[in-house]
């Protein structure tokens, strides 16, 4: 099922989105397919004395990575790994990504992300499933002992560990290891050290590296870890012609970008397909350089953004809006920026209005998912937002709205359907799941699980997620447009709305609100502030203020945890 440009030879005036294009933007353009590792291949060829990674005050040039990068996938080699052979990323974002990520694929191998933070059991899980064979990980002691219990349990094979002092300057090298000794493991001294690898030795091969032939359009580049529209965790196959081709798409739409002149922050984690592909390969496509974040620190962000002249920044929404709730975002100087990027999760229309005038920067919504590598579509830079809209298709991108209960059905212009995908960026499928695999395409068009609606010139917009829709006395309720309306009180940072039950109604909202620092407000002023916007049947028949709201991995805010506290306290009524 893989996808080498459905839209090709159509008709232009057949969407209505192609005439809303921006000027220098072909939505017809040519997408050729190549292995992922050429942007790599093609930015050390041009560019080898740019700077790609700063990390921790540490830089490390397009050459000197290019070189690791040729060492690492010899010294894989030898180690076993052939085409096909899944190789797992347990890492932050540090060098050690960068060079692996492309190292596994000019080997041959296929990627497999894994999230650091994940537990002992949700990584045995992943291991298991997409059959693992080695994993890719740092001597520190949170990702090291959970990989050492994997291979004593002989749920993994073996391991290459990476030491993170050597990713360090030289003075903050010897200063961690003497003060922060106690976060390093000794893999030398490990019980299972005969399944170990240490960088060093991996590197220290001389043998030379021999070329794989890769097909792109059939070849899989990355396994990403998704739990679809189901919550159950899936492997994505994505080819190299996915990503490559997704890269290629990002890159036409943003004209502003120059080669070898952009600076990006790459405080999304890249084991993220947001950011593995809007961040590293992007900014491996410009010859950027990027400034590698293995965690997030606003007061770091914000420092690296101003003495540095930053000019790219891709992030979820909370992120913008934690920058924008700084008490001195104002002496911060962001007028660096020139290519903002939120995607992840809904962009509150209150956030971007006001980024966009602390910054002078556009900060456009894209939307995507991990089955389609992920960019679908996204908002032109140079055109006066939609309010709430995620923007057009991409290039080479076709969106269609299905009837929710035949999505076989296309629906009429005008009436809201589950967006539907085609294009060179969906996935080949799932990983040993044929029966997931047939149930999320509908034809050759991808379901999403999202509900949206187009306008005349082409523009799309989210109304909410099939699965997070409320059925209030057997009428539609969507969430989003509830989250909106609050947002737009000023005294309110962030807001969750689910669905919760009620004896009356079958299911009403509720909403969960975390109010900016020093605000003081009421249910009732929320109340009184939503009833001017939103219909009666939407209100909330409850509102719980919370000093914080949970949040993804990545930041996103997560309905999930606030489902199953209600839930529990439904069972135990």
């Amino acid at each position: 099922m893989a996808n080498t440009g459905v839209a090709e030879g159509v008709d232009r005036a057949a969407h209505a989105w192609i005439k809303s294009y921006p000027e220098g933007v072909d939505w017809n353009m040519a997408l050729e397919p190549a292995p992922l590792f050429h942007l790599m291949d093609a930015a050390v060829a041009r560019s080898a004395t740019l700077p790609c990674t700063t990390f921790l005050g540490r830089t490390l040039s397009y050459g000197e990575i290019g070189a690791l990068v040729d060492r690492a996938a010899t010294g894989l080699q030898q180690l076993g790994v052939v085409k096909g052979t899944k190789v797992g990323l347990l890492l932050p974002n540090t060098p050690t990504y960068v060079v692996y990520y492309f190292a596994i694929l000019k080997a041959g191998g296929v990627v497999v992300n894994f999230n650091p933070l994940y537990s002992l059991e949700e990584l045995a899980f992943q291991v298991k499933d997409s059959e693992t064979e080695l994993m890719i990980t740092l001597d520190l002691k949170l990702l090291f002992d959970k990989v050492e219990t994997l291979i004593a349990d002989k749920a993994l094979k073996g391991a290459v560990v990476a030491s993170f002092a050597d990713l360090l300057p030289a003075a903050k090298a010897v200063l961690f290891k003497l003060f922060k000794s106690k976060e390093l493991a000794r893999p030398r001294s490990s019980p299972v050290r005969e399944k170990l690898r240490l960088e060093s030795e991996v590197l220290a091969d001389p043998a030379l590296f021999e070329p794989v032939a890769i097909d792109p359009v059939s070849d899989i580049a990355v396994l990403q870890y998704t739990g679809g529209t189901t919550g159950t965790p899936k492997g994505a196959m994505l080819t190299h012609a996915n990503i490559f081709c997704n890269v290629e798409q990002i890159g036409a739409w943003a004209p502003e970008l120059v080669y070898g002149e952009e600076k990006s922050l790459a405080a999304l984690p890249f084991f993220h397909v947001f950011a593995m592909t809007v961040i590293l390969n992007l900014g491996v496509k410009f010859a950027a350089e990027m400034f590698l974040m293995p965690r997030f620190v606003l007061n770091d962000a914000l420092d690296l953004l101003h003495k540095h002249r930053l000019t790219v920044l891709a992030g979820v929404p909370t992120l913008f809006n934690a920058i924008l709730n700084h008490p001195q975002v104002k002496s911060f100087d962001l007028s660096c920026l020139k290519f903002c990027l939120s995607g992840g999760a809904a962009l509150p229309a209150e956030v971007k209005e006001r980024f966009d005038t602390v910054t002078g920067c556009s900060l456009v919504e894209g939307y995507g998912l991990s089955e389609a590598s992920p960019v679908v579509t996204c908002n032109p830079l140079d055109t006066p937002a939609r309010r709430g809209s995620i923007g057009l298709p991409i290039p080479g991108t076709i969106v269609s709205l299905r009837d929710l209960t035949d999505p076989t059905r296309e629906v009429p212009k005008g009436e809201r359907g589950e967006i539907c995908i085609a294009g060179p960026q969906v996935m080949k499928g799932y990983w040993n799941k044929p029966a997931e695999t047939a149930a999320q395409f509908a034809g050759a068009y991808l379901r999403t699980g999202d509900v949206g609606v187009m306008d005349d010139d082409g523009y799309f917009f989210i109304v909410d997620r099939i699965k997070d829709l409320i059925i209030c006395s057997g009428y539609n309720v969507y969430p989003r447009r509830i989250e909106e309306a609050l947002y737009e009180h000023p005294a309110v940072e962030e807001a969750i709305v689910i669905g919760v039950a009620d004896k009356y109604r079958g299911e009403a909202p509720k909403a969960f609100v975390k109010l900016k620092a020093g605000a003081t407000v009421t249910r009732g002023d929320l109340m009184k502030h939503l009833e001017v916007k939103i219909s009666k049947l939407e209100l909330p028949s409850e509102i719980e203020f919370r000093d914080s709201l949970p949040k993804t991995m990545i930041g996103k805010l997560s309905k999930k945890e606030l489902k199953a506290e209600e839930s529990q306290k439904t069972r135990g009524s």
